[in-house]
């Protein structure tokens, strides 16, 4: 109890001295503010290219069903369907003129009628996932409408016999009744709200450095030897450790409030699907940031190193976890790079969460790395945290 006491003593103490502060208030709520609101309004107009996407089709059929299949394709107009042979498709991929295409194979009309296996061919070029994606959709869209087909074809070999089966199985269902494709155009991609990654990345950079720049009133209280007058008024070195981040969290949960407030309040963000697991996300990098601000406390040895020690940490960390813009923009290596920090984690996570409809157990992994580094951080502050310069 007399630990907790003089922890929770300790951290009070140290946020009054916080909220006295009109500079360290300005810099940890306002900074923040101040930068969301000029690259939200930098990138409001900002939106995803509304192109079309042109499906590639082919067919190894002379003459069948899958020339008709390719013919109400090319009818719509909303499904952009281009039609190529199939020897010149397979250069245009390995050559790179385009990302793949979905090719009939030469026994399709034939497995259909006759009620054989038959396979759709796609070939997509390694590197561009959302293409592949969209053929795959469009080749399992036509082997639905063909199945659909086949059993039709085999009712009717069985209550009237094969014979009245049609001779030429491409123009079965000619009315579109049996084989067609539906196309809906909801509108053009609008605008998004840049500050869907503008609020959570700044807030991530500017918790984790006002965090780190609490190593410096830390350092300061060692140099005048405050800390070692608590000692001798009887409190205990783990109530100190406790105490400063204790009072670190505080800050960081204060930020929290004001900035995800000035968020939903001023810039309309949405918080995604899953609301509570961005605020499980937003505690876990609070937790993380005031570890990481009394390790920081731990590992320098003057007030002057501590505060360069915070600003180099801050402005290189900041822009390799993706607090300056989205990860999900930058290169493969960067990305992997983002992974050495609890800022790429926390800033995958909420890009994940309140960009791409994420839900909570889709960012375990990113929460459990963000726990992990608060971990390390703590443990290393509580073995190397000294009360005095060059003291216990």
């Amino acid at each position: 109890m007399l630990v907790l006491r003089q922890t929770l003593l300790i951290a009070a103490k140290d946020t009054k001295v916080f909220l006295k502060d009109p500079f360290g208030v300005a810099f940890a709520l306002l900074f923040p503010l101040m930068f969301i609101l000029g690259f939200s309004l930098a990138l409001r107009n900002i939106a995803p290219e509304d192109e079309q996407l042109a499906i590639t089709v082919a067919t190894r059929e002379q003459e069948g069903l899958s020339h008709r299949i390719i013919n109400l394709l090319t009818e719509d107009e909303l499904l952009g369907a281009v039609v190529m042979p199939y020897d010149a498709a397979v250069r245009a991929v390995e050559e790179e003129e385009i990302g793949g295409f979905v090719a009939f194979p030469a026994d399709f009309t034939s497995g259909l009628t006759e009620g054989r296996p038959t396979k759709l061919e796609v070939v997509a070029r390694a590197g561009d996932p959302e293409l592949e994606a969209a053929l795959m959709g469009f080749a399992r869209s036509v082997a639905s409408s063909s199945s659909n087909t086949r059993i039709a074809l085999a009712a009717i070999a069985q209550i009237a016999g094969p014979a009245a089966l049609p001779r030429d199985a491409a123009s079965f269902g000619r009315g579109g009744s049996l084989l067609s494709f539906e196309t809906e155009q909801v509108g053009p991609v609008e605008a998004f709200n840049a500050a869907n990654f503008t609020v959570p990345g700044y807030l991530t950079m500017y918790v984790f450095f006002a965090a780190a720049m609490g190593a410096r009133a830390i350092m300061r209280e060692r140099v005048n030897y405050t800390l070692e007058r608590l000692m001798s008024n009887g409190a205990r070195r783990e109530s100190v450790v406790a105490g400063k981040y204790l009072g670190a969290l505080y800050l960081g949960a204060i930020q929290l409030a004001v900035l995800w407030g000035a968020g939903l309040l001023a810039f309309g963000i949405h918080l995604g699907v899953s609301p509570a697991a961005v605020i499980v996300v937003s505690a876990l990098m609070v937790l993380t940031s005031a570890a990481f601000g009394v390790m920081l406390a731990s590992l320098v040895h003057t007030e002057a190193s501590a505060s360069s020690a915070a600003v180099l940490a801050s402005l290189l960390l900041a822009p390799i976890g993706g607090c300056w813009w989205p990860l999900f923009i930058t290169p493969e290596w960067m990305q992997s790079l983002a992974k050495l920090t609890p800022h790429g984690w926390a800033n995958t996570a909420f890009n994940k969460l309140m960009l791409f409809g994420a839900e909570g157990g889709d960012v375990l992994v990113e929460m459990a790395a963000l726990a992990a580094f608060g971990l390390a951080f703590l443990v290393v502050a509580l073995v190397r945290f000294r009360l005095s310069p060059g003291g216990p």
